[in-house]
């Protein structure tokens, strides 16, 4: 049996679990209040087994919760960094199912926020799709962000406008459609926006 000497909170939501033979437990204010533990209370080795297992997935997830609300990520972005933090495979599968199941991890969401992000700062869709890949949010998912980011055309012009001083000099068109490539627009998109400079500068 382990006897239960002192439980001290060490930080906001934060508890040390103390036991008469000198072993301390980490544990957070939800899992010490569903035990309700209380000084002087002995556990047999199931019960602590078990309180060790509820404190360690309370504690996962109290850092899951607080790495996201700094900043967002998608769903295989958190897995990944609770990994690299010193979760094992289960604790951080457990965190973000739970993030999930509660609203607060939702990867649509966060593919949505990405696209609109790209698009306010002039890249094209390719980015979009480069950047989702890379934060392993799932293909399927796709479709919807990217439509939220219309078609690109007046990005593209105001681009042209503001780069392409001379449209008969082959080395500065040549120059700017590589950078608009590199920016996630394809050949077809950049062409048709030449093709309008062009008849623009006509028309002035």
């Amino acid at each position: 049996m382990k006897q239960i000497s002192a439980i001290r909170q060490s930080s906001p939501g934060r508890f040390l679990v103390s036991f008469t033979d000198g072993e301390e437990l980490r544990s957070t204010l939800a899992a010490v209040t569903d035990a309700r533990l209380y000084v002087g209370m002995e556990l047999d080795e199931e019960a602590f087994e078990e309180l060790k297992k509820s404190s360690s997935k309370a504690l996962g997830r109290d850092k899951a919760l607080e790495m996201l609300s700094r900043r967002p990520y998608s769903r295989r972005e958190l897995k990944d960094k609770l990994l690299r933090k010193g979760l094992d495979e289960a604790q951080a599968e457990d965190c973000v199912d739970w993030l999930c199941e509660h609203g607060f991890l939702d990867d649509a969401e966060y593919a949505g926020a990405v696209a609109r992000h790209y698009a306010a700062k002039g890249y094209g869709a390719g980015r979009v799709r480069s950047e989702l890949q890379r934060r392993g949010v799932e293909r399927e998912l796709w479709d919807e962000s990217l439509a939220e980011m219309g078609d690109g055309t007046e990005k593209l012009d105001a681009y042209l406008a503001r780069r392409l001083k001379d449209p008969s000099d082959r080395d500065e068109v040549r120059k700017i459609g590589a950078a608009l490539f590199r920016r996630g627009y394809s050949w077809e998109e950049i062409r048709a926006a030449l093709r309008r400079f062009d008849a623009q500068a006509e028309e002035e």
